[in-house]
């Protein structure tokens, strides 16, 4: 499976946003111009977001984003689903039953094998994504960057309403 580029940008909105003080939006404009990607499909995703409950907006000078939820309630399954919405990756066709030697009379177990073992592989990729969330995340990054580090990427947004 494929994502669209814009999982990706959420992804990383979404762990900024998880930085900021409660009380604190941040612009499309300068989520976009942070990470080097347009804001214009940024919009998009971030869109999607908000429409998923994930993210709060709000209009005006100092509107922008912010996380609608606590960074320990969001996983990256959510977000995913938020922005491509919540498919299978594999769609079964049963084209197992267009076989020309087969008797019209066969009888079919219920499932595909086939289905059976991509629907297994399509759940472990989701126990994955919904076994992380963005507060472990930032565990992760705070014992990668410093304090510093991960203040001034917070102060660079905040600065540019």
């Amino acid at each position: 499976m494929i994502l669209r580029n814009q999982v990706e940008w959420a992804l990383h909105c979404c762990v900024a946003l998880s930085e900021l003080p409660a009380d604190q939006y941040v612009s499309t404009k300068a989520l976009a111009e942070f990470h080097g990607v347009p804001k214009e499909y940024l919009s998009k995703a971030l869109q999607a977001l908000a429409q998923a409950g994930l993210v709060d907006t709000t209009l005006g000078p100092t509107g922008g984003y912010r996380l609608a939820k606590r960074p320990e309630d969001i996983s990256f399954l959510d977000i995913v689903e938020a922005v491509e919405g919540p498919t299978q990756t594999f769609k079964c066709t049963e084209i197992r039953k267009n076989n020309p030697c087969l008797k019209k009379t066969a009888k079919f177990s219920p499932m595909c094998s086939i289905a059976k073992v991509m629907n297994r592989a399509d759940e472990a990729w989701k126990r994955e994504l919904r076994s992380m969330n963005l507060k472990i995340l930032r565990e992760e990054l705070t014992d990668k960057l410093s304090d510093d580090q991960l203040q001034k990427g917070t102060d660079w947004l905040l600065s540019r309403r």
